[in-house]
């Protein structure tokens, strides 16, 4: 009977796994694309590639975290103990993609800023 639930919770477990990494990369990578434009001073071809980069590393890395820690051992055979396990595979895997997202913005707002310091440098020089 242990296994039955074991199989329950993997069919619960990596659809969930599934849907946040999806949401939350389609939500980063729509909305980066502005400051990536803004790194590479609107090469809209150059940005897109490097965003489209970003995006399938961002993938790689989650979906082979989420699968990393699939597994699932039951010491008791209850549903009490099959939810606990659930929400604590999930939950622990809501915050390292949160930790993710905040390290992708923080790669695009470095990004930008080392941008804007280089224009400013920029602007220095031909001004002189």
């Amino acid at each position: 009977m242990e296994t039955t639930k074991i199989l329950i919770g993997y069919a619960i477990y990596l659809p969930i796994a599934l849907f946040l990494t999806y949401y939350v990369s389609k939500t980063l990578f729509k909305n980066s694309k502005i400051y990536i434009l803004d790194i590479f001073k609107g090469r809209e071809e150059i940005a897109n590639a490097t965003n489209k980069l970003f995006e399938t590393g961002f993938y790689l890395l989650n979906l082979g975290f989420a699968l990393m820690i699939l597994e699932m051992n039951m010491y008791d055979d209850t549903y009490q103990v099959l939810i606990e396990k659930l929400s604590y595979k999930i939950g622990g895997f809501s915050i390292y993609l949160g930790l993710m997202l905040f390290l992708n913005l923080y790669f695009f707002f470095r990004g930008k800023r080392k941008t804007s310091q280089a224009q400013v440098e920029q602007q220095i020089v031909i001004n002189g």
